[in-house]
């Protein structure tokens, strides 16, 4: 898909969330960094595509490990780089608290990093040579923001909204009542009636008023079904586990599940009530490897 002149999108896999570059007469900005593990590879290509310009600007939509993981490299590569947070984490992120971050409870992975000042939601800022709104996006995570450029009507949509769906709802996996934020969040969308999504995952797409149907029809199923949530939550945890592992013996994939307190919290909300943590963790990963996003040879689960 053409994207508008001076916006690079570098999109990635899964375990990193996509990157994009935005580049003007006075500034190169870039939008959130991907995973910790894939951090030489985010720095390699925004160094291929500037050409020897400094990064000026790293905007991160929210403070999710696949989103924010590449900032501490990035910072130490372009000393005079700003980076600009959601409000909401950024009394965790000085001083660091990988807890209230989410890293340690997920089982996930970031390097600390510093940060210049926050992303005002309903503020605008100057992203290479344009405009671009600043806009609230709960649901997904709770201090969230999107991106909107109104000439254009692209959106920088991060986790809100996929082509097929949109991120697990974390807070729900705390006890919070957040589904409801999430079909806020699409009303959001739907009402700024862009005409490209670039997705925090996947390839940017047009059509988005079936993006946003399908979203809504999943947010119903999860609303009438919260069980199913927290099953599909456990599942993309382990997922996320094993495209940054690519390969993991059984016991050692066990022993990380044993380990993740996020794991335990939705074991313990009833995801399968009565069965014993580890049989439930073995049932999700056959589940894995039914569904095709997990293969096992003997002991070892892969990642397909």
């Amino acid at each position: 898909m053409q994207l508008p002149h001076g916006i690079t999108l570098f999109e990635r896999g899964w375990l990193s969330s996509n990157n994009i570059l935005i580049r003007g007469k006075s500034h190169c900005a870039l939008v959130d960094s991907g995973y910790a593990s894939h951090a030489t590879q985010t720095l390699a290509l925004v160094q291929s595509a500037l050409h020897g310009q400094p990064l000026d600007l790293l905007l991160n939509t929210h403070l999710h490990s696949d989103h924010c993981g590449g900032n501490a490299l990035l910072q130490a590569h372009y000393p005079q780089l700003q980076t600009l947070i959601p409000p909401g984490h950024a009394r965790f992120v000085t001083p660091w608290d990988p807890v209230a971050l989410s890293y340690q409870p997920t089982g996930q992975t970031c390097p600390a990093f510093a940060y210049s000042a926050t992303l005002q939601p309903d503020t605008e800022i100057m992203l290479g040579d344009q405009r671009w709104e600043i806009h609230a996006a709960p649901g997904h995570d709770p201090h969230s923001v999107i991106l909107f450029q109104p000439e254009h009507r692209l959106l920088i949509s991060a986790d809100a909204l996929w082509e097929n769906g949109f991120g697990v709802v974390f807070p729900e996996l705390d006890g919070a009542d957040a589904f409801n934020e999430v079909g806020q969040t699409l009303d959001v969308i739907e009402a700024l009636a862009p005409a490209t999504v670039i997705p925090g995952h996947g390839t940017p797409f047009s059509d988005v008023a079936e993006a946003l149907a399908r979203a809504r029809r999943r947010l119903d199923g999860f609303v009438q079904a919260p069980q199913k949530h927290l099953r599909y939550a456990a599942k993309v945890l382990l997922k996320f586990k094993l495209l940054d592992a690519r390969h993991l013996p059984l016991a050692d994939l066990l022993q990380w599940a044993q380990r993740t307190p996020l794991m335990h919290r939705i074991y313990q909300s009833g995801a399968l009530a009565g069965q014993p943590f580890q049989d439930w963790v073995l049932t999700l990963v056959d589940e894995l490897v039914r569904s095709g996003a997990a293969s096992r040879d003997q002991h070892i689960v892969s990642n397909t």
